[in-house]
């Protein structure tokens, strides 16, 4: 008889907490009867899984190979799972979805009000993350879709452009000298206060690569973790400017772009999905939503 779906759930836990005790904790179970049961499944495929012999429970050769087909084996599960819950006509449905932090600025709200316009029984769970981690919760299953960059992206993850994001300086409506339409050269941007995301945010680092390549350092008074914190910190302090998407600003009546010469490099947002992932009517809505969305609000062409 071969292995169980319990067996390999099992082993996999006890490969991540390196112990039985604790394994067997966090699946509800006693110790004795989770070492039987790996004993099991060892005896089952005919090899050894695990190395009991240090103070850490570590598989073997052959364990480290079983538990990535065994991983593999239970997200196609799950994926079956859903596949048979899906419902073409969307009276029910469920997508997770991920995106990196600018586009939860001014893309989610619209998307989430179209969504549940056209269609209210699908529900959707959010995530904000960076690009790298959204890829590989892809590739793991624990997303549908993603919304992110293009640009190299892990094996086994496929893009889609969506739009052109511009980004640009913007300072608060009634900073002195708003009334100058001429853009700002780039080398008096080495003199101007910030505040700017911090490092951990892509774009953040595709704003650092601006100033690399036109050798400015300009100083950063605040860095911050959220747009909302950044849009804030402008509004009230008329000194300081950031640099946000274009589309953020022409949400914030408070706020104004300053042109910039030479203008900071476009980037292309993407919907990003695993390629062998099975799509559903769920995912399938969402990705004619997201189109439509895009082109309502007249986001330029990628």
């Amino acid at each position: 008889m071969g292995p169980e779906l319990r067996h390999l759930r099992y082993l996999i836990a006890v490969a991540e907490h390196g112990n039985f005790t604790r394994a067997a904790e966090a699946l509800t179970i006693s110790q004795p009867t989770l070492s039987q049961q790996i004993k099991q499944l060892e005896r089952s495929v005919g090899a050894q899984l695990l190395d009991r012999s240090g103070r850490t429970v570590r598989l073997t050769d052959a364990g480290t190979a079983y538990v990535h087909y065994a991983r593999r084996a239970l997200r196609e599960l799950a994926a079956a799972d859903r596949a048979v819950l899906d419902v073409a006509d969307l009276t029910r449905g469920h997508l997770r979805l991920a995106m990196t932090p600018t586009f939860t600025a001014y893309l989610l709200g619209p998307l989430v009000a179209a969504v549940r316009d056209e269609h209210p029984g699908l529900t959707l769970e959010v995530h904000e993350e960076p690009q790298d981690r959204i890829e590989a919760g892809l590739l793991a299953d624990e997303i549908d879709l993603g919304i992110a960059f293009e640009g190299p992206h892990l094996p086994g993850v496929s893009a889609t452009a969506l739009f052109a994001e511009t980004l640009g300086l913007v300072a608060t409506a009634h900073r002195p000298g708003a009334e100058d339409p001429r853009p700002m050269p780039v080398d008096r941007l080495g003199g101007q206060p910030l505040a700017l995301l911090s490092a951990d945010f892509a774009t953040r680092r595709h704003i650092d690569a601006y100033f690399a390549h036109h050798r400015i350092d300009p100083p950063i008074a605040v860095e911050a973790d959220t747009i909302q914190a950044l849009t804030e910190i402008v509004r009230r302090t008329p000194l300081l400017a950031t640099v946000l998407p274009d589309a953020i600003t022409d949400d914030h009546p408070h706020l104004a772009p300053v042109p910039l010469d030479p203008p900071l490099p476009t980037r292309v947002a993407a919907l990003l999905r695993r390629e062998s992932a099975y799509r559903s009517a769920a995912a399938r809505a969402f990705t004619r939503v997201v189109a439509q969305v895009v082109r309502d609000r007249g986001y330029p062409a990628p």
